[in-house]
């Protein structure tokens, strides 16, 4: 017998071109906040254009009753009334005028403005791709921070202001970008969701439980679970007996489970088909669940002992002159790879000035491709990024001194300061800020050396999630207003510290701003002077 296979459908989806302004809105909250602006100048010329025709319906309301009013008394004595000469003038004048210009009005078109304006404001609208990245955005966040899908569409999630939930069609939405990605592991979860809440009786839901059963059954096989497909198809086909698809799956699920009962007849086992679960689908993070056990809090490696050997002190930069009468708060944030933490060293004045000058440049942020060295964008770096020179504003070159002073070392060969807005379940998976043995071409172009260290600014509390985490050796270390990071990426032999792995972890709740500056080795060949030892 010839083995009979399963069908399920690809979803159509349609949508409507427009010309783009920006990109990847979702890549950055800050782009995303020109957004509300815009939907409120829409909903005000909605208000606007529901008046003008609240005033037309008035106004033809007016005639009507005029109208009904003659055609009833002419109507009981229609030769009578029309004996009036006046009458009949009137009724010619009627039927010749005024009936057209009440036709006129009647056709007149009120949302001309409307349409006017919103055909101007789409060109600013989130594209496809938006609105995918920030459906791909939250079921991210739902497996970094290991939250199941009722809490999820609950909205309840730690440090939110403004609470929102998600209703049938916004699950079945996120379980269909799931589907499209042939992640069946998410499509399943979803579409669960989108049925409980179908089934919990929510009010004003357009989507079908049919169409949820269908995409749901069809995701639990292919995770290989055949009986809990084949009971999802029969509760379909009790809605809807007559569904094609349905019923030609029926008829495979059951042949396929007959099959497999008959090669485990000979077991004293009541189980016919062995469920296998996929689970998440692989990524090519190797380091993914340290990773995402970090940002969630856990897995930190700091014992109490080495707890112990960090400090906090005032730190006058080797008796620079800015602070000697008022020296930096340091702080000991991790002793291997040493990591520093400086509290109140960038003012909120100089954060509202360094946002204001990048905000209309940001860009969506690119890696290095390894192979090729040409600027990309990635899955794993979901943010926006703007570059800002000295010379551009004394802000800018008044935080470049700062960092000089602090460190010690020459930020004359540094990178321009980088600005970073990190978008929904904005991210940047475990990096190295250093070029590798690997990368031979890695800041040729600049003529400076590599990256000898980092230094980052945190340029907005983050509600809930949002680290800087160091998967290499459990450490992390959480935004905090005003205050900037320090670590060496070079040991003091030139060779690269892979312990100093990072990554930013996906913001759950909040918005975050970081700026940072990366040294080169060019021009620390007497403030950091060169061993042959890998002395940090």
């Amino acid at each position: 017998m010839k083995e009979m296979k399963v069908f399920h459908y690809l979803p159509i989806f349609l949508f409507f071109s427009v010309c783009q302004a920006h990109a990847d809105f979702f890549t950055s909250i800050g782009h995303m906040t020109d957004l509300l602006y815009t939907e409120k100048d829409l909903v005000t010329s909605l208000k606007d254009y529901i008046k003008a025709e609240e005033l037309k319906l008035q106004q033809i309301k007016k005639w009507a009753e005029k109208f009904d009013m003659l055609s009833e008394t002419a109507i009981n004595d229609p030769e009578g009334f029309l004996g009036h000469p006046v009458n009949a003038f009137k009724l010619m004048k009627r039927l010749n005028t005024e009936w057209r210009e009440l036709e006129n009005l009647v056709l007149k078109d009120m949302s001309d403005g409307f349409i006017s304006n919103l055909t101007i404001q789409r060109q600013y609208f989130p594209s496809d791709e938006d609105q995918t990245g920030a459906a791909k955005a939250l079921i991210r966040l739902q497996d970094t921070y290991n939250l199941d899908t009722d809490t999820l569409s609950k909205g309840n999630l730690p440090g939110v202001k403004h609470k929102a939930t998600l209703i049938v069609e916004d699950c079945f939405e996120l379980g269909k970008v799931a589907y499209t990605e042939a992640d069946y592991y998410h499509t399943e979860l979803w579409m669960e969701q989108a049925l409980r809440q179908l089934d919990a009786g929510e009010l004003s839901s357009s989507i079908d439980k049919v169409v949820v059963l269908d995409y749901l059954s069809y995701a639990v096989y292919q995770q290989g679970d055949l009986k809990k497909a084949l009971k999802l198809t029969k509760r379909l086909l009790d809605l809807d007996p007559e569904h094609q698809r349905g019923n030609g799956n029926l008829k495979y699920f059951e042949y396929i489970m007959a099959k497999e009962a008959n090669k485990t007849s000979s077991s004293d086992s009541d189980e016919a088909q062995v469920t296998t679960r996929k689970g998440r689908p692989k990524d090519h993070l190797p380091e993914r669940q340290k990773y995402e056990r970090l940002c969630r809090g856990e897995g930190i490696k700091l014992t109490p002992r080495r707890q112990k050997k960090l400090f906090c002190r005032y730190y006058d930069g080797n008796r620079s002159p800015n602070f000697i009468l008022s020296p930096a708060k340091q702080e000991d944030e991790w002793d291997r790879p040493r990591i520093v933490r400086y509290h109140d060293i960038i003012s909120d004045e100089e954060i509202a000035k360094v946002k204001e000058i990048a905000k209309p440049r940001l860009r969506r942020a690119t890696i290095s491709n390894p192979i090729t060295g040409v600027l990309e964008t990635a899955h794993y770096r979901i943010s926006k990024k703007a570059w800002l020179s000295s010379y551009e504003h004394p802000v800018i070159s008044r935080i470049n001194t700062r960092i000089q002073e602090i460190t010690g070392l020459d930020v004359s060969t540094a990178e321009e300061l980088q600005v970073a807005n990190y978008g929904v379940g904005g991210q940047y998976e475990p990096h190295f800020d250093f070029g590798r043995k690997d990368e031979p071409d890695a800041f040729k172009e600049l003529g400076t050396g590599n990256r000898i260290a980092t230094w980052l600014f945190y340029m907005s509390d983050v509600e809930a999630g949002g680290a800087t985490v160091f998967p290499e050796v459990g450490a992390a270390v959480y935004p905090k207003k005003g205050s900037a990071v320090f670590w060496y990426n070079l040991f003091e032999s030139g060779e690269g510290d892979y312990s100093t792995r990072h990554a930013a972890c996906p913001v759950l709740v909040g918005n975050k701003w970081v700026s940072n500056k990366w040294i080169h080795e060019r021009g620390q060949e007497f403030r950091r002077p060169c061993r042959l030892s890998e002395l940090a």
